[in-house]
């Protein structure tokens, strides 16, 4: 069966012109390229990522828009798909797929369905984002902010300081900066140690 396939595959066309069955190829490829591109603008907005889920709609959107990434001085916003996804394809596509699948099994169980839920989570959640910016460099970060454009000049002592350890290797972006697009979750406390048991007498 396979080995018939295969001479079907390979088989020149009896009944179409090569023309033909190239120019079914570059549409077939245009609508797919195409519709690729128009799925992830879709998918990819600020809007649809915070209104998509029920949890993100809640808890994560309005949070967001409390950050100095989506309200600033200068007008300049970062969406959720400049932090939260590679730049390059095709790790975008994968990516962005992993996510979607991820989120709706977690909205599915309810993972974060409520306001305690959500806090409950928000570290273990925001560690997982801050390690896969570390492992990476911050290269989302680094996307939009070039340090060869950086005017020291501009910046206040203690940034320049600050950044003289990125600029060395010695820090990335988000171990100083975990706190510009969500509000920085805090760290729980250890549960107390439980006391000794007494000695038998």
């Amino acid at each position: 069966m396979l080995g018939r396939f295969f001479r079907w595959l390979f088989t020149p066309s009896a009944r179409w012109s090569l023309f033909t069955l190239l120019l079914v190829g570059c549409v077939v490829g245009a609508v797919g390229v195409i519709g690729t591109q128009v799925m992830v603008h879709v998918t990819g907005t600020d809007e649809f990522c915070g209104t998509a889920c029920h949890s993100h709609a809640q808890f994560v959107y309005p949070d967001h828009k409390t950050s100095v990434h989506y309200n600033n001085r200068t007008g300049v916003r970062a969406a959720c798909v400049d932090c939260h996804l590679p730049h390059a394809y095709p790790a975008k596509l994968i990516a962005k797929a992993k996510a979607g699948i991820k989120d709706a099994y977690a909205e599915m169980r309810g993972t974060i369905s409520t306001k305690e839920k959500f806090e409950a989570e928000r570290w273990r959640m925001a560690n997982i984002v801050w390690d896969e910016m570390k492992a990476d460099n911050s290269a989302n970060c680094r996307s939009c902010h070039d340090p060869a454009a950086w005017d020291v000049k501009k910046q206040s002592e203690d940034a320049v300081k600050a950044h003289k350890k990125f600029t060395n290797g010695k820090a990335t972006c988000i171990e100083c900066h975990a706190g510009v697009a969500h509000t920085e979750p805090e760290e729980p406390k250890a549960a107390p140690a439980a006391a000794p048991a007494a000695a038998p007498k």
